[in-house]
């Protein structure tokens, strides 16, 4: 049985500030990388623990979506969600990737 993935808020506003950023320089491509992260999001419903623990950072999984981004996330188990916490721009300064 698949799990359900959820965004949070501030996962939702990252993804609208990663989209926006690619818009500036390239606005076709904008569309194409928002709907990625999501099906990549989306992806974890079958297989929630395919990204590694965060060192550091108890309970949260990383995800890498190539060339620039990491999908912050943890797996409630006894729910079966699988909660988005972050959809962070590797170009952003690392010193604004705050625990969620």
């Amino acid at each position: 049985m698949d799990y359900k993935v959820v965004l949070t808020s501030r996962a939702q506003s990252d993804l609208f500030e990663v989209v926006s950023f690619v818009a500036e320089k390239y606005p076709s491509a904008a569309e194409r990388i928002g709907y990625a992260l999501l099906a990549t999001a989306e992806s974890l419903a079958s297989l929630p623990y395919r990204g590694p623990a965060m060192k550091g950072r108890p309970g949260l999984r990383k995800l890498p979506h190539l060339p620039y981004h990491l999908i912050i996330y943890r797996v409630n188990e006894p729910a079966r969600i699988v909660e988005i916490v972050r959809i962070w721009d590797g170009r952003q300064n690392p010193c604004l990737l705050k625990p969620p």
